[in-house]
């Protein structure tokens, strides 16, 4: 079990300097207390689930505190949704480290090891096993269907979102391609990022800028 190691967090997490099981401190939820104390209790849960649990090797274990982190996780959803101005200043950084812990890893071993290209009509793929709670990956190159397919979603959502990103974005899938091209010949997902280019290139207004050339 991984855990964060940030100071003032209320979980007990040190697994291997605590007697008995793993035993995390069930907060209380964020509308039941004062306005003036939902930034650090807001705090509190992100580094709540900065702790991992273990999907693999035992699914079942931990089952309460799993859904423990998978509340909190859904309280702190509703309660950005519903609410102005509640992502602070101090809370950013809380985000991303959080974000960070869960969701980048590396990715698992390919499903043919002798170095054979992935197949997928004819191979079956590696599932990552922690996937149900993993939605948002930078991993295109997954074996997963299912990751590839909910980072798609996002990339779109991200790239109509953030305009200040967007020539980023078209600079990192063609530095993909690039590599595809002339490096690796392989890579899962190529298809979900044409699918994605398809969007943004049908996105581009006439006269084409020379940016946009540059980029066809």
């Amino acid at each position: 079990m991984l855990t964060c190691n940030k100071a003032g967090s209320r979980m007990v997490v040190d697994a291997a300097n605590s007697n008995g099981p793993f035993q995390p401190v069930v907060l209380l939820h964020i509308r039941d207390v004062p306005p003036a104390d939902q930034e650090k209790l807001f705090i509190q849960k992100l580094r709540q689930c900065c702790v991992l649990f273990d999907f693999v090797s035992d699914p079942l274990s931990d089952l309460k505190w799993k859904e423990v982190k998978r509340a909190a996780l859904s309280e702190m959803v509703e309660y950005i949704t519903h609410n102005r101005n509640v992502i602070t200043e101090p809370i950013y950084p809380e985000v991303v480290h959080m974000f960070a812990v869960n969701m980048f890893r590396t990715l698992p071993p390919s499903s043919n090891p002798t170095g054979a290209e992935f197949d997928p009509e004819e191979d079956e793929p590696t599932l990552e096993a922690a996937w149900p709670h993993l939605q948002l990956l930078e991993l295109f190159d997954s074996e997963d269907p299912r990751e590839r397919d909910f980072l798609k979603t996002t990339l779109h959502r991200i790239y109509g979102k953030f305009l200040g990103l967007r020539a980023y974005i078209r600079k990192q899938i063609n530095n993909i391609f690039y590599r595809f091209i002339y490096e690796t010949e392989h890579h899962n997902g190529i298809a979900e990022l044409l699918e994605i280019l398809g969007s943004i290139i049908n996105g581009f207004a006439l006269p084409l800028k020379e940016e946009h050339k540059i980029f066809l």
